[in-house]
């Protein structure tokens, strides 16, 4: 005699299109009973792959930050703020925060702000109306300079 067949854990699951958050609990839910043939394997790979990308796009955005306010930090030291500090420091943390969480985005840091450099510069460009050229083509700062919680240039 066989196996009485297991009653779905939901009724009526949860659409990934109609509520993201609901249908994110009911897919955690199921893995947990590991009741692996129920989850919507498509839509949580997507969503697994969507995670990565954020974090890295979030690292990056932080890396801009800190990078363009220092940009505009050492050009333009009569308009310096402690909005730009306030900015710095934000993002410095931020940055500390996502590395500490993954080892891998840490190891990648050197890529990412040269990729970055070139939005940073235009930003700094923009905002202190100074032409691109003033700037310097690669970023004049080391990883570990971008990190510290204390470094501002000159």
């Amino acid at each position: 005699m066989g196996l009485a067949k297991e009653k779905p854990l939901y009724e009526t699951p949860t659409d990934y299109e109609d509520d993201l958050n609901l249908w994110l609990l009911e897919q955690i839910e199921l893995l947990r009973q590991k009741r692996i043939n129920e989850v919507d394997l498509p839509n949580l790979i997507e969503e697994l792959e969507d995670m990565g990308s954020e974090q890295r796009h979030a690292l990056e955005s932080s890396y801009r930050l800190v990078i363009s306010h220092l940009l505009k930090w050492h050009h333009q030291p009569e308009q310096r703020s402690s909005s730009w500090e306030i900015t710095i420091f934000r993002e410095r943390a931020n940055i500390e925060r996502r590395e500490k969480r993954s080892r891998s985005l840490k190891a990648d840091a050197g890529w990412i702000v040269a990729d970055i450099y070139r939005y940073a510069l235009r930003e700094a460009a923009i905002e202190t109306g100074l032409p691109r050229e003033s700037f310097p083509a690669e970023c004049p700062w080391t990883i570990e300079q971008l990190r510290d919680p204390d470094f501002l240039p000159a």
